[in-house]
């Protein structure tokens, strides 16, 4: 609903200053591949690269389309696509084959109908530069790409663990997959964010397995993905779920008994040689930033699936999963509906429902991250603010709330003296950092 409001926002509530962009062509060269965007007017744009896989994004600030842009690509380009990702900005990525260096200016057409932007890639490890003439050289907005976050996906149950089994014969195991391979793709659309997934494929892999995976990837955060059953066939919504506090003490003690785990690094700081009384301190320091971490994250995601349906509770609820109790990365385990509810199996068998949830799910991670982004990840680097469209029913608090900054700096940033808030505005939220 959110991008949804935000694009219509974007298309008729500033349709006389928008810019258009009327075309993209890829042209690929001997020694560098060449991106030429047609548009309507001069733009304010951004071009940055990131990694992991290897992408260049160029962004147009209050673009807008004429026709889609999706479709393959030449030379460095594997391909090229287009989004919406706020409401003041049209976005095109450029897939890659290898990383690159970007040089980017600004073109007159003859005529002075319109403005070219003009983005040259060469490979990363090339010794020079894109020959370019000084007629065509202009001021780059290359930005310097720093880490991205990285967000383990935990498709629930696989191989000869079905999971629930809706009355259909749905398997839950099936249904996790397909959702969990839908965020990813999402989240590695977004800029600063990477997707790494603990299952791609039907193989059973043991709980503890799981979440030693996500730190084994360095994960920021662990999402797992589920669909339960309930005895009452008429149990129906989303919930979010964290590590209830005797899952913590459990995972503790076993942390602590296991010489193999007390020499790995938790909070940044080792265990290994430590007093009994001291790494148990240490431990508990670390848990205890964690499950902050991991209830503000599910804060965030539980509000986005309830703006895009019904919630199974509106609260986030704690419980002992053995899935959750990494001791240093924040986990959530996001409920996506009740299988053992036929009409909630037949949304969950819904490709177009998935995608919903999917888009849900990821962009309450992205206000997690952007409410309180990591030291040195490129969100912390170039994510000053992002956009919010008041839904009717919201206030200027649980809004606040909502992206983990004050009811000030929202006021401040939007210029606004009260509380109230039209229902559409567009809000300009600051990041807390």
């Amino acid at each position: 609903m959110y991008r949804a409001l935000a694009f219509l926002m974007l298309c008729f509530g500033s349709m006389a200053s928008a810019t258009e962009v009327k075309s993209v062509r890829v042209r690929a060269g001997n020694e560098y591949t060449r991106a030429t965007i047609e548009l309507s007017d001069t733009a304010e744009y951004r071009v940055f690269t990131l990694a992991g896989p290897d992408r260049l994004v160029v962004d147009v600030i209050n673009g807008r389309l004429r026709s889609s842009v999706d479709g393959s690509g030449k030379g460095l380009v594997r391909s090229v696509r287009s989004g919406q990702p706020e409401a003041d900005r049209l976005r095109i990525v450029f897939d890659l084959t290898e990383a690159v260096r970007p040089k980017s200016f600004l073109l007159d057409k003859p005529d002075g109908s319109r403005r070219r932007l003009v983005v040259d890639m060469v490979p990363a490890n090339a010794p020079k530069e894109p020959a370019q003439t000084a007629a065509t050289t202009a001021a780059t907005a290359a930005v310097t790409p720093t880490r991205d976050v990285v967000i383990a996906i935990d498709a629930g149950h696989g191989g000869e663990d079905p999971g629930a089994i809706g009355a259909k014969g749905t398997h839950e195991k099936v249904v996790t997959l397909k959702m969990a391979q839908l965020l990813a793709k999402r989240i590695n659309a977004e800029p600063g964010m990477r997707a790494v997934l603990i299952r791609d494929s039907d193989v059973f892999i043991p709980l503890q397995t799981r979440f030693q995976k996500a730190r084994d990837h360095k994960a920021d955060l662990f999402v797992s993905i589920h669909a339960d059953a309930a005895l009452n066939r008429n149990a129906a919504g989303s919930s979010v779920y964290t590590l209830s506090t005797r899952g913590a003490s459990n995972e503790a003690a076993r942390y602590l008994a296991e010489r193999e785990n007390r020499s790995d690094l938790v909070g940044g700081v080792s265990l290994n040689g430590k007093d009994k009384m001291l790494a148990a301190v240490l431990l508990d320091l670390s848990q205890g930033a964690t499950l902050e971490a991991s209830a503000q994250a599910a804060e965030h995601v539980l509000a986005s699936l309830t703006r895009m349906g019904k919630a199974h509770k509106r609260y986030v609820e704690r419980a002992n999963f053995v899935v959750l109790r990494s001791p240093d990365v924040p986990s959530l385990l996001v409920e996506t509906g009740f299988i053992s509810n036929p009409e909630e199996e037949r949304k969950l068998n819904d490709s177009r429902h998935r995608e919903r949830v999917a888009e849900a799910v990821m962009l309450g991670v992205r206000d997690y991250f952007h409410a309180a982004p990591p030291p040195g990840t490129w969100i912390a680097a170039n994510a000053k603010s992002r956009a919010h469209v008041v839904a009717r029913g919201e206030t200027l608090s649980e809004i606040a709330s909502r992206h983990g900054v004050s009811v000030t700096k929202i006021r401040q940033a939007n210029a606004i003296d009260g509380d109230l808030v039209r229902v559409g505005a567009v809000l300009k939220i600051p990041t807390s950092s």
